[in-house]
């Protein structure tokens, strides 16, 4: 029978578990006592005719047999019994072995497959109707085909069930089957085991009860099988766990390593004569108390799987089978016969009219009245009233606005303006140095592209989901186009203005300004190419976004947007107009081209754009 022993540690206090030692039925002890005798009275035979019956010459050779198995006892491979999870050392041997491991889970899962009655006689229950003799007599014998099958498994599996049914006449005599029933069973030839078939006349008496109208509607029959072969997958799972065990090689050489391995310990861990001067043999203790406790442990794990690999036998811990059967013919046989339509009355129940109904306490119970009901890990987090107060949607949405926009690469793109070159120095190369940095910035993976729109004087404006943050000074918005032809033709590098505006309300500058750049960009040289070179016109001011002027004479269409110029492979001759910066004056900036190839590049600018 099981031992139980749940009730006894139910409360972890000290020495709860010590009292465990102390039990017989079900312990190591009782599986282990005789080998244990066995290997301390053989250590004592060696032992004793090593100090007693051994001349001089006799004892050392003994001496050296005893520290060669010592020395090389170590390379029997004890891990097939213990394992070494996560790469911890093989010293750690007192963990959980594989094998035992493998043992205990599948101890468990032929326990889980035992086909239990519960399910399938609840459906039967409800969805086989009648209250007559014809109803029930259905009832029961469907029932009973389900126990018989589970019987039947049963009694191939374990070793107590078959001595308690040996024969096909003792289940005829239990009335598990009766006799027209067993002729027809013996009738069936099959080198097979017949356990499947009192479920299939579960099945066939179910389509029966369908076409005499006793069970309702399809989705009930269906139901009804289908917990049908639940329970019969259940029985299927016994008999295969039965018929595949554990592989034999590797239970033999889990037991040939342990056992070998303290047959060799006999010698090796023998006590030699401590006036011999052997290393580690400096004390005789006579009893080796280490070594009996290494046999206790590493032969106390082979028992447990010895006793788990197969739980349908008859040892302590092994499963209780027949009273299994017992206890499921019982209650399956009172759940459809005499508690079908057995309903007790209704009535109001005690807290009929109590909003907050809440059970007694015994006076044993009563400290846990007293405890606070749980009410959530951050029920009693404490939080700064100042940062209690909910914050207007307007202000919210305006710096999710601003922290969205933010671009890491716009410190960088400020600095470069601020380091923007005089006109005067522009020809030692500083233009080259900045369009180097800006180079950089078209990879950005945050800077949107966008395409130019005619109907819209060809600008490129960006809109609030791809905007670049506040980034030339500290007013300005990032705006980034790139452009190019229609056709594949090389672009010379265009001529930059840069133009500063006081404010918007001084309209009248702005035109004056706007007549100088065109008069100015007339007296420009023409670059060293038949078509005429596209011009970009940046306007910055200090407190309202800048225009990006582009020559509408350079592109008819923009594809997408990018302030980078195309670069031209023919070469020019610098031409700079060396105009003041200050007040309403404009100052141009005439970048020459280089001799590279057509490829786009982009520049972050803090304004807005718009084709002109």
């Amino acid at each position: 029978m099981t031992v139980t022993y749940t009730a006894r540690v139910a409360n972890a206090r000290f020495c709860s578990f010590s009292k465990l030692l102390l039990a017989w039925k079900g312990s190591i002890y009782r599986l282990l006592y005789k080998e244990f005798l066995a290997f301390f009275a053989l250590y004592a035979a060696i032992s004793f005719t090593y100090r007693f019956f051994l001349d001089d010459d006799q004892k050392r050779y003994f001496e050296k047999l005893a520290i060669y198995c010592n020395h090389y006892s170590s390379l029997i491979p004890m891990s097939f019994v213990l394992d070494q999870p996560y790469g911890l050392s093989m010293n750690l041997r007192l963990l959980p072995g594989f094998y035992v491991t493998l043992v205990v889970n599948r101890w468990w899962s032929q326990y889980t497959s035992i086909p239990l009655p519960d399910r399938l006689m609840c459906v039967l229950s409800g969805g086989l109707q009648g209250s007559d003799e014809r109803g029930r007599l259905l009832r029961r014998t469907m029932m009973r085909y389900a126990s018989l099958s589970a019987l039947l498994i049963l009694r191939s599996v374990s070793t107590a069930v078959f001595k308690r049914f040996p024969t096909m006449d003792h289940v005829v005599e239990a009335g598990f089957m009766s006799r027209e029933e067993r002729k027809k069973f013996e009738g069936l030839h099959s080198p097979y085991n017949k356990y499947w078939i009192p479920c299939v006349w579960f099945t066939n008496l179910a389509a029966v009860a369908r076409c005499e109208g006793r069970i309702k509607d399809d989705h009930t029959l269906k139901l009804l099988l289908e917990e049908l072969n639940a329970f019969r997958g259940k029985c299927s799972m016994l008999f295969h766990y039965d018929m595949i065990s554990v592989p034999l090689v590797y239970t033999q050489v889990v037991t040939l390593a342990v056992y070998s391995f303290f047959l060799v310990c006999l010698i090796g861990r023998q006590f030699l004569d401590p006036t011999q001067g052997y290393p580690g043999h400096d004390l005789d203790l006579y009893v080796p108390i280490f070594t009996l406790l290494q046999f206790f442990f590493y032969a106390g794990w082979l028992k447990v799987a010895e006793q788990l690999i197969n739980p349908f036998g008859e040892d302590d811990d092994d499963f209780e089978t027949n009273w299994l059967i017992d206890r499921n013919f019982q209650v399956s046989m009172m759940a459809v016969d005499e508690m079908y339509g057995d309903l007790p009355m209704m009535e109001r129940d005690r807290y009929w009219n109590d909003s907050n109904p809440r059970p007694p306490y015994t006076a044993a119970t009563l400290f846990d009245l007293r405890k606070p009901s749980f009410q959530g890990s951050t029920f009693d987090m404490a939080i700064p009233k100042e940062e209690m107060h909910f914050q207007p949607l307007e202000d919210i949405a305006e710096n999710l606005e601003e922290s969205a926009s933010r671009h890491p690469n716009m410190a960088l793109f400020n600095r470069l303006l601020n380091a923007a070159p005089s006109p005067s120095g522009l020809m030692g190369g500083a233009l080259r140095r900045t369009s180097a940095q800006l180079q950089r910035l078209r990879h950005s993976p945050s800077i949107d592209q966008c395409t130019s729109d005619d109907d819209d004087d060809e600008s490129c404006k960006l809109g609030k989901g791809g905007s670049l943050p506040l980034g030339l000074g500290q007013e300005t918005q990032s705006t980034v186009c790139s452009f190019r032809e229609e056709k594949s033709c090389r672009t010379p590098l265009l001529d930059i203005q840069f133009r500063v505006e006081k404010s918007d309300e001084e309209g009248q500058e702005k035109a004056e300004s706007t007549t100088a750049n065109a008069q100015v960009m007339s007296q420009l040289p023409p670059p060293p190419r038949a078509s005429p070179q596209p011009v970009s016109r940046f306007t910055i001011a200090p407190h309202h976004p800048s225009a990006f002027l582009f020559n509408p004479a350079a592109h008819s269409s923009l594809e997408h947007c990018s302030s980078q110029p195309v670069i031209n492979r023919d070469k020019a001759a610098p031409a700079v107009l060396n105009a003041p910066f200050g007040g309403s004056k404009t100052s141009f900036l005439a970048v020459p081209p280089h001799n590279e190839p057509q490829r786009f590049r982009s520049v972050s600018m803090g304004s807005e754009l718009t084709g002109s």
